[in-house]
């Protein structure tokens, strides 16, 4: 089931909000969040959700070791290991074990014969969940949650269960038992989850067709410049996708009392690599930041191992994000785009016009992106090497190879337009308080969802991108 899907919105998310809100205890609300959470999970992988149960009741045992044996170093340390091990293991087997075997079977001409497993939605994201639980209690940061079905509720919560944003226990460890819901809350989270909606399904799913149909189409009619064009159109469906599904569970979360953190901010107008990461999925770069690169000594060490641990968390990173070299070949390119700009461009770019930044880094970006996107290395080579010779645009044949994509290549200067922060006017917040100003407000807001449902009805496109990770 997706966010932006007519089920969801007509069925799930009103019977979710109505048995939810039918009673205020907070013992029967938590349990209705988890059935639904179960239920939504289940809806697209009943055969999986014994895996996540399962490595939710590993890390609720573990925890519950952990503090029992408190003065027991020794202890604590081999639970911990053990722990970890068993929840990594789901991770290993049903993600990457099929690409080890296929790489070993190329490398020693052998064939190493394991059935072909299905990845299971949302592994990776809830994987990385509770690994945090398990590290920030191993580390005292977080006291162990006693009641199983509590913390499976974190673990296993709808908004951000498929796609994130990366929840850590501790951003959550009040509310689970102490939040308190109120109507300014509910009303924010319905407007930021109709944002995120309309990220998704008016611009992302319009502007995708740009890039699929170039991709799959022949070079030499293309040429360099939709070559490019295509670059900027995956940028901008990827950002729309992923952040317009982080908008959603943002509100979601916010619409039943619960506050994540921002997960984007404006990463488009970054005028460095480095800026961009700061920017892009924070709640994944924060966690190898956290949980792998200052456990490895960050940059509080000698020069080659401060290069070291980029490269460990960079190559670590973009296998996160796929079995698949091109996702590792991704991961090494900003991990030595980030070494180069701290170690050799980092002043000279301090000197350069803000303008000029941005250029660097956007072209930077959307190599990156053409990387990421194309897993077949012949088709990512041809595609960059249109990108950088200049090769004619047969026009007519653009046209005729796929008459859609004029209507699609509508959509992206909007999408151009709103990956920016839009300045309000100071008289324009004034209106909104007036009664009029909220009304208007409000109005705005349903006629956005009514377009967007709109568009689902006559769309056949919809699946999030970050669903495959």
């Amino acid at each position: 089931m997706v966010f932006s899907s007519l089920t969801f919105l007509f069925l799930f998310l009103p019977l979710a909000v109505l048995l939810y809100y039918l009673f205020p205890w907070r013992s029967y609300r938590n349990l209705m969040l988890l059935a639904f959470s179960l239920v939504f999970y289940a809806w697209g992988e009943p055969v999986y959700i014994l895996l996540m149960l399962l490595s939710s009741l590993a890390a609720y045992l573990g925890g519950l070791l952990l503090e029992k044996w408190e003065g027991r170093p020794r202890a604590r340390t081999i639970t911990f290991w053990i722990t970890t091990a068993l929840i990594v293991s789901n991770l290993l087997v049903f993600k990457y074990l099929n690409f080890f075997c296929d790489n070993l079977s190329a490398l020693l001409g052998v064939t190493l014969s394991v059935p072909q497993l299905r990845l299971p939605i949302g592994i990776s994201f809830y994987t990385f969940q509770i690994l945090s639980y398990v590290v920030d209690l191993y580390w005292g940061k977080i006291r162990g949650q006693r009641n199983y079905l509590y913390l499976t509720l974190y673990v296993s919560f709808f908004p951000q269960l498929i796609a994130g944003p990366i929840v850590r226990y501790k951003t959550i460890e009040e509310e689970i038992l102490t939040r308190q819901e109120n109507w300014a809350d509910f009303v924010s989270g319905l407007k930021r989850f109709i944002l995120g909606l309309a990220k998704k399904v008016l611009l992302a799913n319009n502007i995708a067709l740009v890039a699929n149909i170039v991709y799959a189409g022949q070079p030499e009619i293309y040429g360099t410049l939709f070559y490019w064009i295509a670059a900027i159109a995956y940028a901008l469906q990827i950002y729309y996708d992923f952040s317009g599904y982080s908008d959603m569970a943002i509100g979601l979360g916010r619409m039943f009392g619960f506050h994540f953190l921002e997960n984007f901010n404006h990463p488009y107008i970054a005028t460095s690599i480095t800026d961009f990461w700061r920017r892009w999925h924070i709640s994944l770069s924060s966690w190898f930041r956290d949980y792998i690169y200052i456990p490895l000594g960050g940059s509080r060490t000698t020069k080659g191992k401060h290069i070291r641990n980029i490269l460990v968390v960079w190559a670590l990173t973009g296998f996160w994000h796929g079995a698949s070299w091109n996702f590792i070949l991704w991961g090494m390119y900003y991990g030595t785009l980030l070494l180069v700009e701290k170690f050799l461009l980092q002043r000279f770019l301090e000197k350069l016009p803000k303008a000029l930044r941005w250029v660097y880094a956007m072209v930077l970006v959307l190599v990156g992106w053409v990387i990421f996107n194309l897993t077949d290395f012949r088709q990512m080579q041809a595609a960059l090497s249109m990108m950088f010779t200049l090769q004619r645009t047969d026009f007519l044949g653009v046209v005729a190879a796929d008459s859609g994509i004029l209507t699609a290549l509508l959509y992206l200067p909007a999408g151009l337009v709103f990956m920016a922060p839009l300045r309000k006017h100071p008289k324009s917040s004034a209106i909104r308080r007036t009664n009029t100003g909220i009304i208007s407000e409000n109005l705005g807001y349903w006629l956005l969802l009514a377009v967007c449902i709109v568009y689902i009805l006559s769309s056949s496109y919809n699946p999030f991108i970050y669903f495959r990770f």
